[in-house]
């Protein structure tokens, strides 16, 4: 199983050094494990995040696409789903099927048809749009709801990942 998951994580690298896509830019962390990605994000235009350079790990299992990845930010970011710690959390990295908590739907969830490229577009859509009905960072939901502090918050992200350059 880990060859079949080696040998797509090679394809999608390919590709995406091939035909790079606006707004983010990937690689591997170490170039003898194809199961750990290095990812940079650029802030996206017209949100609180625009101008920023956020880098995140995302790291696949044996049995991808099977199973979803996991990614977590190693920048300092302030958002309703992302935990404190960096890990992100929206439905299409929760394991396939029925949700338990009965939350997302079976089609919101993981779908072996998502890529690295899926996946980081919809990171990119969660920073333009969060989702503060079910927040991985309460206290991030409720700056969100208020507004101001939120955005003093996430401007601070943003300064400190153009430092971080």
């Amino acid at each position: 199983m880990a060859s079949q998951a080696s040998l797509l994580l090679h394809k999608q690298l390919k590709d995406l050094t091939r035909h790079p896509v606006d707004g983010f830019s990937a690689g591997l962390v170490d170039d003898s494990n194809i199961f750990n990605w290095s990812v940079s994000i650029i802030g996206p235009p017209d949100t609180l995040y625009e101008g920023g350079f956020f880098n995140a790990i995302m790291s696949f299992p044996s049995d991808y696409p099977n199973s979803p990845p996991t990614v977590r930010f190693t920048s300092e970011m302030w958002h309703p789903n992302i935990y404190t710690d960096g890990w992100v959390c929206i439905s299409i990295l929760h394991a396939p099927g029925k949700d338990p908590n009965g939350y997302e739907l079976a089609s919101e969830r993981w779908l072996p048809v998502h890529s690295v490229e899926s996946i980081v577009l919809s990171i990119i859509s969660m920073l333009s749009s969060p989702n503060d009905e079910s927040p991985a960072n309460v206290d991030a939901a409720k700056d969100w709801r208020d507004g101001v502090e939120f955005r003093k918050k996430v401007s601070r992200c943003v300064r400190k990942s153009q430092e971080m350059l």
